[in-house]
Parts: structure tokens; sequence; C-alpha cells
């Protein structure tokens, strides 16, 4: 065995492959007095709970959990990791009451740090990022989601998104790329647009492809950007490439993205403020992923989306971060976590599969993390917590203490 998990107090954790919904999304194995034996591979080779059998009882590392809570390590299924500059001057104006899309059109907002992330080298982007992923994965996040849509030529999205390659190989968390080209207009095609919709579907995502630099294809589909036509047009393009198609809808108006789901057969849906009846009824025939972001409802100081609706709908819900550098500069899981618990009203257990299984399957891996099981990799959160409601209980503080990656121990606070 390479790695024995001994003196878990408990053990919490969803199970199954597949994403879970209604009420199976509160459905949470609880072992007392558990053990986790770790295979050579790094994937998880038996769980249990009283006495370790002989045969994991010897490992090449033993880690003591001294009675705290162990849980799957946290999946953050919507990222935007990878920026130049921060836009920290945007503040003072959404504190005047400016709106989002005003700034944008004035060229501030995504278009600000479009101008940043070009001037920025691959190396420079990916340095930042890493200073980001080391902050995240000591707060639990072993796996995170990774967009491109801050170059919006074809040589910086491809910049982005080698950026994100390149990370995959220097540090413990699992990045998975999303291209992002459809993230806004560029001010050189404003008059445009028309042109720009082109070069994303016949000239960025053919590239993208031929150098496998993404597995998703996302678009924005909101009031000012791209429309549920357009954004049609550019997911069709992507899925052509193999791309699997998710969407940013619903965020500011309800402009008919979210209902796209089920004809693309999109694998999330993602922000969802806004989501209308019809709009959750489309993500369930969909099978589709609910990606909810409150943390930037928070930061925009905007309404929460309909998340218990959609649990009881029977639409599975995930969390995600959606950091950014303008909607929200929070890279803290565990801090959307608790809104989801305060804002959301999700129960504890209902917002772990949120930030795990459900996470896992908006971003097609939840064979392989996303829970405690045989087979599944050994990413694990051990708690400075005694048990699960405690997490969801207290905010604004680290408790993550032990993260383990693969079945090596990556961080130890």
């Amino acid at each position: 065995m390479k790695h024995l998990i001994k003196n878990i107090g408990q053990l919490a954790t969803p199970l199954g492959n597949a994403a879970h919904c209604g009420p199976e999304q509160a459905e949470i194995k609880y072992y007392k007095d558990a053990w986790i034996a770790v295979a050579d591979d790094g994937t998880i080779a038996a769980v249990g709970e009283g006495e370790i059998p002989a045969e994991y009882a010897q490992a090449d590392t033993v880690t003591d959990a001294c009675g705290k809570l162990v849980t799957p390590g946290l999946v953050d299924a919507h990222t935007h990791l990878v920026f130049g500059g921060w836009r920290e001057h945007e503040l003072a104006l959404k504190l005047k009451g400016v709106a989002y899309l005003d700034i944008l059109a004035q060229g501030g907002g995504i278009l600000s740090t479009v101008r940043n992330t070009r001037k920025a080298t691959e190396e420079e982007l990916a340095d930042k990022a890493e200073e980001a992923l080391a902050m995240m994965l000591e707060m639990g996040t072993t796996t995170c989601e990774a967009k491109s849509g801050y170059g919006l030529t074809v040589e910086d999205e491809l910049k982005q998104l080698r950026a994100v390659k390149r990370l995959n190989g220097t540090q413990p968390v699992e990045l998975v790329p999303t291209f992002l080209g459809a993230h806004a207009v560029p001010e050189e095609y404003k008059e445009d647009r028309e042109e720009y919709i082109r070069i994303v579907c016949e000239e960025m995502i053919p590239k993208v492809a031929e150098e496998g630099l993404a597995e998703f294809c996302d678009v924005f589909c909101e009031t000012g950007v791209f429309t549920a036509e357009e954004s049609r047009r550019i997911l069709e393009a992507g899925k052509q490439y193999g791309l699997m198609p998710k969407i940013h809808a619903d965020e500011i108006n309800p402009i008919g993205g979210t209902e796209l789901t089920a004809e693309l057969g999109a694998v999330s849906a993602e922000h969802l403020i806004v989501a209308t009846d019809e709009g959750i009824a489309a993500m369930k025939a969909g099978g589709t992923v609910a990606c909810c972001l409150p943390a930037t409802s928070f930061y925009l100081n905007a309404s929460f989306a309909r998340a218990r609706d959609m649990v009881s709908a029977g639409v599975p819900v995930a969390i995600a971060t959606d950091f950014n550098p303008g909607s929200c500069p929070n890279l803290s899981l565990q801090f959307a976590m608790n809104l989801g618990c305060y804002k959301y009203r999700l129960t504890p257990e209902e917002v772990l599969t949120a930030v795990t299984l459900n996470a896992a399957a908006a971003i097609k891996r939840a064979e392989s993390i996303g829970s405690i099981e045989p087979g599944k990799k050994a990413d694990l959160v051990i708690w400075k917590a005694d048990n699960l409601d405690f997490i969801l209980y207290r905010f604004g503080n680290n408790l993550a203490g032990t993260v383990i990656k693969e079945g090596n121990t990556v961080v130890k606070r």
C-alpha cells in the first residue's frame, strides 16, 4: 500500500459515478472510526470502519486523521484562472451603482482584462495562475476547471490554454481546460461582430482542437454579449471538433441560453442567477448540471440563483467559485460552500455533493473523482473539524488541514 489514512472520526462522501439530483443530492454516506487505503497508483484501494485488515495495515506512509472529518477533495467546476492584471479600480464604480454591463460598454470589465492578458507572456500568465492554485490547494481544492476567454484573438486564446497545459505539469491541482473565445466581442470587432463569430468558429476552435488544448467549449450568452442563436452556432461548431458544450447563461438577463441546454446536450449551464422555470425544465431534460456561483452574486450584490428550486425540480446542482478578476475575485470554494447553505438554503449534505461529485460531473470526471470509493483517485481533505456541519457553519476561515492528491500529501497545516 502506498498510503493509509487512519483514525478518521467522520468520513463523509457521496457515492457513485454520475451527478446526483433531487433527494439523492442529499444522500451522503457517513463512516465512523474510518480508514482509507491507497494503492500504489494513487487510487483508493479500500474504505472501511473499525479495525484495519492486515492486508491494508502496512503502508509506505501513514496519516493519522486524529479523529477529524475527511471528505473528497473539492472540485471547482468554474473558474477563469488564467488572466493578466486585476480590476480593483472597478470596485468604486460598483459601489456607486454602475452596472456590470455598463462597465463593459465603457471598455472596462472583460475588455480591460483582455488588454492586460494580451500584454502578458504565456510564462507570466502561468506563474500568476500558479500562485492562485497554491492558495486554492491550501483550501482543499484538488481539481479545477480553467477557462480561456481573456485573449479574444487566435494566438492569445491559445496562449491562455497553453498556460493551463503547462500548469498541469508543474503543480498538484488537476486542471480541466475550457475554451471560452466567445466571452465577449473584442473592441476591434465592435462594429463587425459577425466576423468575430466567424473567427471563433472557423479559426479558434479548429486550432484549439488541433493542439488538444481544451475539452469543452463555453460561450457567454447574455445581453450585450452573445445572443442565444449566436451561442448555438458557436457551441455546435465546438461539437464538430469534439469540444463538449457548456454555457454561461441567465447571469443578468434570461435571453434563452439555458433553454439551449437540452437541445445541445450541454454538460453544464453556469451562473443561472435569473433562470426561469423553462430554463430549469430544459436543464432537467438535457441531463445538464446547473453550476451555480454564489460568490459572484455576493460580490455583485445581485440576487442568488434558485438552487433550491433546481434541486426540487430534479436538476443536479454544482457550486463553484467563478474565480476571475472582475465579477468574483475569490478563489475560496469554502466560502462558496458557506453561501450555498446561507443563501441557497441547501443542506450541508447537498452542498458537499455540489462541490464534489456533481462538480466532477460538470467537468466529466465523475468516474474518477468526487467521491471516496475504491478505484477512484485518492483526492482527500482532512479538515480541522469533527463533522460536516462544522465546516458549513464556520465561515471566513480556512478549515482544510491536510490535503491529499492521488495519495500524496500536498498540504499539511
